[in-house]
């Protein structure tokens, strides 16, 4: 069976592709420089069979976010060239070529780390990071911060099913919908503190806090590939800070 050649890569190597286009996006003044990551974005988002959903959520989330900044900065960036007005606010073309700049900017690293977790594994990207000497302690901490969220929204999801068999009306108007939030909260945040002791009694069970190194059945491997793009990830770096500070 052909595997995929983004979701294929090393974890490190998508890591420093992200990486790399917030460092761009900072050393490049040009804000369509930075909007031009966008649809390079989606075209591997594509390649790597998730471009529906990187899109779905970029459209509910930093779309959302990336409106509200554009407008403070347009209506509030202190400027002298006024190029229109709206009710008691001006807008000035300081504003407008600031939002711009840092609307792109935003655009560029929001989605490049988004693109980052849809065609990575939590787990793997962890293991990389400790396979290049981050301790097991903070690899854990690492793991278990970036799973926090999507776990307690599973046991969130469950406890509202259970809440769903029992009668209770959980779907509806927004007072509905809340009358319904609040009396989960307790069970999810015992549930919480349970699933944490048991986490730690298995870690125990393991002998995470044991001395001498750690070994783990589950292995990375980088490929020729990476190691080409990690070293083309760099030598660009250089070459754009050459560009920006010298030429």
């Amino acid at each position: 069976m052909k595997q995929n050649p983004i979701l294929a890569l090393h974890p490190l190597t998508k890591f420093y592709l992200a990486v790399f286009i917030t460092v761009s996006v900072i050393i490049v003044p040009s804000y369509l420089f930075a909007y031009a990551w966008f649809p390079i974005l989606i075209i591997i988002a594509a390649i790597a069979g998730v471009a529906k959903s990187f899109i779905s959520f970029i459209s509910k989330t930093l779309l959302i976010l990336l409106a509200i900044v554009f407008l403070m900065q347009l209506f509030f960036y202190p400027g002298d060239s006024v190029i229109g007005t709206w009710w008691i606010f001006e807008m000035s073309s300081e504003g407008l070529q600031y939002g711009l700049k840092l609307t792109s900017r935003i655009l560029a690293i929001g989605a490049a780390f988004i693109l980052f977790f849809r065609i990575v594994d939590v787990k793997d990207f962890v293991k990389a990071l400790e396979d290049i000497g981050l301790p097991p302690t903070g690899a854990y901490i690492v793991l278990s911060t970036l799973q926090i969220i999507p776990e307690m929204r599973r046991q969130s999801n469950t406890i509202m099913e259970a809440q769903k068999t029992r009668g209770v009306e959980t779907e509806g108007s927004l007072k509905v919908r809340a009358k319904a939030f609040f009396p989960t909260l307790t069970p999810l945040i015992l549930s919480s503190i349970a699933s944490t002791e048991e986490r730690a009694i298995t870690l125990e069970s393991r002998a995470f806090s044991a001395p001498g190194p750690k070994t783990s059945l589950h292995q990375l491997t980088k490929r020729p590939i990476d190691r080409i793009l990690n070293w083309t990830y760099l030598i660009l770096s250089i070459g754009l800070l050459v560009w920006r500070f010298f030429l």
